[in-house]
């Protein structure tokens, strides 16, 4: 059996991420997600095991402590983190699975899974990438500012990934990322047992 592959998706907040995954899923409902542990309260739109497991502090620092993530981050009191066991338990059954993960926890993940393939999603422009954070309506202008100076900072690391997809049209954003997963299901180390069958045979 082929081992599964396993995809990093990062992007800037604004970039359309959750919506092109959602309509992603719906093409590819075969590709599991990894959902991240974190220690913030659930929002009133969030469902538990959805995206993310809502955990304690003292249940996360357990993790670190045992080895138990692919990465992790601290940010505004609060842990964010990539469970170490279901994507790796994903890839040894043949499963592809998805995480989707900021740029900095990407690094982490390509360092000790080298192998995987990584996809940053793009905005069309800075332009659109303010009016789609405006048209939220849930921030301050300084906020939104913050958030596109940030944007701008994780754009500049899209260079460290294998692919981008630019989020303008997203049917054809969508189109296009399944295009990279059937693409890299293609790679001949991806095909080697069925190589070696027909050999054999």
């Amino acid at each position: 059996m082929n081992k599964g592959r396993l995809f990093i998706v990062s992007g800037p907040s604004g970039s359309g991420k959750d919506t092109l995954l959602v309509e992603l899923f719906k093409l590819c409902p075969e590709i599991k997600f990894s959902i991240s542990s974190i220690t913030r309260k659930m929002r009133d739109n969030e469902l538990p095991g959805e995206k993310y497991n809502f955990i304690s502090k003292e249940e996360f620092e357990e993790m670190i402590k045992n080895d138990q993530l692919l990465e992790y981050n601290y940010f505004a009191d609060n842990y964010y983190g990539t469970p170490k066991e279901p994507v790796i338990s994903a890839i040894e059954n043949g499963d592809d699975i998805l995480v989707e993960v900021d740029v900095n926890g990407a690094a982490k993940i390509r360092k000790s899974l080298p192998e995987c393939t990584s996809i940053f999603i793009l905005p069309p422009s800075i332009d659109a990438l303010k009016a789609r954070l405006l048209c939220r309506g849930t921030e301050s202008e300084d906020k939104i500012r913050q958030r596109l100076s940030y944007a701008l900072g994780e754009i500049e690391r899209a260079f460290e990934y294998d692919y981008v997809v630019i989020n303008d049209d997203l049917d054809k954003a969508v189109a296009d990322f399944a295009d990279i997963i059937r693409l890299d299901r293609l790679r001949t180390d991806r095909n080697i047992q069925f190589i070696n069958k027909i050999l054999n045979k």
